[in-house]
């Protein structure tokens, strides 16, 4: 269960990352509001996750996914750049994601 929370936190994360760029440096306020309410539940999951992983795994899952998921994001829908070293890179996270997920233990 634990773990579906690092999964969840880090989709959250995508949210409060694409939503930052969204609000122009918070002078939109609707990205603005998103922000807020993807970043206090990625982070308030990440919280409970934490009291029965180690941190070290359920961290780097919780940002790996964060930061594939964005970048993913940004190429389909924000008109970023589609490379073939981006996207081997992107499968390296995640194969990594996988590696340290499986990796982690539970107390």
């Amino acid at each position: 269960m634990a773990w579906l929370l690092v999964i969840v936190a880090g989709m959250l994360e995508t949210g409060f990352a694409v939503c930052l760029k969204l609000s122009h440096g918070f002078t939109r306020l609707w990205p603005t509001i998103a922000f807020c309410i993807f970043a206090l539940g990625s982070f308030g999951l990440l919280t409970l996750a934490l009291r029965k992983l180690d941190v070290g795994p359920a961290y780097a899952v919780w940002t790996g996914i964060g930061a594939a998921g964005t970048a993913i994001y940004g190429m389909i829908f924000l008109g970023d750049v589609v490379s073939t070293l981006k996207i081997v890179s992107i499968s390296l996270v995640i194969v990594g994601i996988v590696g340290l997920q499986l990796s982690g233990s539970a107390h």
